[in-house]
């Protein structure tokens, strides 16, 4: 028996035999081709596109159920890259100049994208370097004249152990015999992951070797809550998850029926509890699982999905789509995020020795100032629409705040000029994510209708760790004391003002920081869309007053790790299957 350890992606059990898929990889050789051949090789480029797409819209049609809305939004991420126009254009541009065969010219030019991809601190935009690669797969099964497998003949229930799995490939699973998944490479924000949790199928990542150590037909027991793999496991360990597994079943049937249930404490505080999205379609998962808003909506894939600089109408577009799906609840829009390390169009693209520290989020946007605009007056358009609020991320400084709201009145002249609609009393709020902000929390209480503290950016900036840094991100915890005391002040702060606050990063999807946060008197929340339900469940189990004292305890502790401990052990006493 041997136990590897990875990142928890989709949470339950599975006990199966293994089916070990081996990577679609292609290395395609640099060919050219005589000049006279260019137009046939461009036929080939513009006839797998074709077929690509029609392939995507197949699967994409296929994903009727409610449950499943998010796979379409990765089809439709995928056809949105398909569709693009500039890129076909830079993959045929290569044949015209330097004579590549089609092959070569496809691989090159998505290889780059994905390269790029990677580079980026950002998880959230990093791990859609394997929506690339799947796309540049798809389009070469195509020129090669291969058929693509889909998983579909797999006939008994098995595990699927795979170096990396694309999000079409696991898209393509049947999960009546699909019972879990393992690979040595992925994130827990990797359009792969999110695949699995929407079908509700048991996966760990990063596990680094897992082929390496397992053979076709092996028992493997896949635990998806704590992110353990357990190869050939003895029978006492089988006995065990499968009673593990049963109460996991009843844990996620209560879950399911508490969704549309309110967010409030046993002693009756109301606690909001909104949803994470990146595109337009997620909102219906908010909706789904029970949000009752969206308190971050990131606005950075519309460029970063296409090499075309987005117009005004195609922001407008993907603002108004959400807006309208969620009727009269709230939809925070937050300004793009862009900088150095997180842009695809060379003309913007200026590396950086440490883009985090660099030209980046409202920096980038100040001097970027028609693209700004561009943005904010698609945002105030779709204002009208619903209970639309705007919130500047990264606001490190004063003049900072007071730049970005001036060239938002500018905006509003404008549109004022034209005779368009628009909120003229629209929430504007900010992020905290730096101690600077976070220190300033009370001068910049008088500025903002809202603060949202966003944990990631906090954590790593507060702690001098690159968290994307596998050397030192054992140091990156959001229990370390002096991350909570700044969360403390800034929520005083807010409080002293009367203006809302929020948490809106991974801290507020992790289960064992619910109640301290709570305690320290968070009252709203936004958080990944399937972790809402859980969220629920543990606010309904509580007492606000049962928090204070969590939260009393944890501010008079100095050591992160007695601080984790110390919320793990309460967490388990309310919901013991989380760990």
């Amino acid at each position: 028996m041997e136990i590897k350890k990875g990142i928890a992606v989709s949470p339950g059990i599975a006990i199966a035999k293994a089916l070990v898929i081996d990577s679609e990889d292609y290395r395609i050789p640099r060919r050219t081709i005589m000049p006279s051949q260019r137009q046939v090789e461009i036929k080939k480029v513009r006839l797998a596109f074709k077929h690509a797409i029609t392939e995507v819209n197949t699967l994409e049609a296929a994903q009727s159920d409610v449950k499943e809305s998010n796979i379409k939004d990765i089809f439709a991420v995928h056809l949105r890259f398909l569709r693009d126009k500039s890129l076909r254009t830079k993959i045929t541009d290569l044949i015209e100049s330097d004579h590549y065969t089609a092959e070569f010219a496809v691989s090159t030019t998505l290889r780059d994208i994905a390269s790029h991809f990677s580079r980026i601190k950002d998880p959230y935009i990093s791990e859609r370097a394997a929506d690339i690669y799947d796309i540049e797969r798809r389009l070469l099964k195509h020129l090669l004249g291969k058929k693509r497998e889909e998983a579909a003949h797999i006939t008994e229930e098995v595990v699927v152990v795979a170096h990396e799995l694309s999000p079409t490939q696991t898209a393509g699973f049947d999960k009546s015999f699909v019972k879990g998944m393992a690979t040595d490479a992925g994130g827990r924000t990797s359009h792969t992951a999110i695949v699995a949790r929407s079908l509700g199928i048991p996966a760990v990542v990063a596990l680094e070797d897992v082929t390496a150590n397992i053979h076709g037909g092996d028992t493997v027991i896949i635990d998806g809550n704590r992110g353990v793999v357990i190869l050939n496991p003895d029978e006492e360990t089988i006995l065990q998850h499968e009673a593990y597994a049963l109460e996991f079943s009843r844990l996620e049937h209560e879950l399911d029926s508490i969704k549309d249930l309110a967010a409030v404490t046993r002693d009756n505080v109301k606690i909001e509890l909104l949803g994470n999205i990146e595109f337009p379609d997620e909102a219906q998962m908010v909706v789904a699982k029970g949000g009752q808003g969206i308190g971050l909506y990131r606005t950075e894939f519309l460029y970063l999905y296409s090499e075309n600089e987005p117009t005004e109408e195609d922001h407008y577009e993907a603002y108004a789509q959400t807006v309208k799906a969620l009727g009269n609840k709230p939809v925070i829009i937050r300004t793009l995020d862009l900088g150095a390390d997180k842009y695809t169009q060379s003309k913007r693209f200026v590396p950086e020795t440490n883009p985090q520290l660099g030209l980046r989020s409202i920096r980038f946007c100040l001097q970027n100032l028609m693209m700004f605009k561009t943005q904010l007056r698609a945002i105030l358009r779709a204002s009208v629409l619903g209970d639309v609020r705007l919130m500047f991320p990264l606001i490190t400084s004063l003049q900072e705040l007071r730049q970005a709201k001036m060239i938002l009145r500018d905006v509003m002249e404008d549109l004022d000029e034209y005779g368009l609609p628009y909120n003229h009393n629209i929430p504007i709020g900010m992020m905290v994510e730096t101690p600077a902000a976070a220190l300033m929390a009370s001068t910049f209480a008088r500025e903002v209708s809202f603060f949202s503290i966003g944990t990631n950016d906090l954590i790593q900036y507060t702690l001098a760790v690159d968290r994307g840094n596998e050397r030192v991100s054992s140091l990156y915890s959001a229990a370390d004391p002096a991350v909570l005391r700044l969360v403390r002040t800034v929520v005083q702060d807010a409080y002293k003002a009367q203006i809302d606050v929020k948490v809106c990063g991974e801290m507020a999807s992790e289960p064992e920081y619910i109640m301290l946060l709570i305690g320290m008197g968070v009252r709203s929340f936004s958080l990944a869309p399937p972790m809402l339900p859980e969220i629920k469940q543990i606010v309904r189990s509580v007492t606000a007053e049962s928090c204070n004292q969590i939260a009393r305890k944890v501010l008079t502790m100095n050591s992160e790790r007695q601080i984790i401990n110390y919320l793990r052990d309460a967490t388990r006493k309310i919901l013991p299957e989380v760990f």
